[in-house]
């Protein structure tokens, strides 16, 4: 018996038991996930229908070793919603590739119950499904990894841009706590930022403060000199705040220069001098 032979066999035994395979199967499954409780049993059922009937009219192409051929397209896109939307809903690996190699157990059933008799051919015949579930289970565990890596690289991005909020302290005056290390994509991050608010509000004045910044060293001073020059590009001037005594000696003692550029001890110190630049006078309320 040739290769597709043994295909167009195993393919018609799906057709021809693929109620009872999916009666089975579900029931399998259930029994697991009602452990984890990780996928509604709604969920669960309408994806065991849906892939079960891609996968069955799939195997009717005869290409069972091979998951990248056109008769699969439909069970692999599948198979990519189903794993997106498992790492979204905070399933693990495990769990979606489980999902593909329960259907082994059902299969395997009524394969021996087709090929009674013929231990080649049931032997053949396992090791082909096995092989072909064993591939999609583990392209199940590939669309996952990449969608969890896109969340997670997301979530950088949210954080990134969480942690460095531009504040508008006065008319005309912007204020940029920085907290933490800065390294190029926060630094990005950064100039996105405080040009954008420069745009939108036309501030002169933006206060960088770097009070909550462990360290400053050539990268960092670089960081910074960049994000001034780029706000100096769109008419705003910058000011840098938080310099204290140990910051104070690394900049001279890194040959940094920063003799364009106002720096203060304090934000509340820069702020004052902002206020001055604009033309802003604090004027104290009379007491009575």
């Amino acid at each position: 018996m040739t290769t597709q032979d043994y295909a167009a066999r195993i393919s018609q035994l799906i057709q021809d038991h693929q109620a009872d395979i999916g009666s089975e199967w579900i029931g399998q499954l259930e029994a697991l996930t009602g452990r984890a409780n990780a996928v509604s049993r709604e969920q669960l059922r309408a994806h065991c229908q849906q892939f079960l009937a891609a996968f069955t009219k799939a195997t009717r192409g005869g290409m069972l070793d091979n998951i990248e051929h056109r008769s699969w397209d439909d069970v692999r896109d599948l198979l990519a919603d189903i794993s997106s939307s498992r790492a979204k809903g905070g399933s693990t690996p495990s769990d979606t590739a489980t999902f593909v190699f329960s259907l082994k157990q059902p299969l395997f059933s009524r394969l021996r119950d087709g090929f009674t008799g013929d231990s080649e051919g049931l032997a053949t015949a396992s090791w082909t499904i096995s092989s072909l579930l064993d591939k999609l289970g583990l392209y199940t565990i590939e669309v996952f990894q990449k969608t969890r890596d896109q969340i997670i690289v997301r979530q950088q991005q949210e954080l990134l841009e969480l942690s460095t909020p531009v504040v508008k302290l006065w008319q005309g005056i912007l204020a940029l706590p920085l907290i933490g290390t800065l390294d190029s994509a926060r630094t990005q991050v950064v100039m996105e930022n405080i040009l954008q608010k420069i745009v939108d509000t036309g501030a002169a004045i933006a206060i960088i403060d770097i009070t909550g910044v462990p360290t400053v060293d050539t990268l960092v001073a670089q960081h910074l000199m960049k994000t001034i020059a780029a706000a100096r590009l769109m008419g705003a001037d910058c000011i840098i705040s938080g310099i204290r005594p140990q910051i104070a000696q690394t900049i001279v003692h890194l040959g940094v220069n920063l003799e364009d550029v106002i720096t203060k001890a304090t934000l509340a110190d820069a702020f004052l001098v902002a206020l001055e630049r604009t033309g802003t006078a604090l004027v104290p309320a009379a007491k009575g």
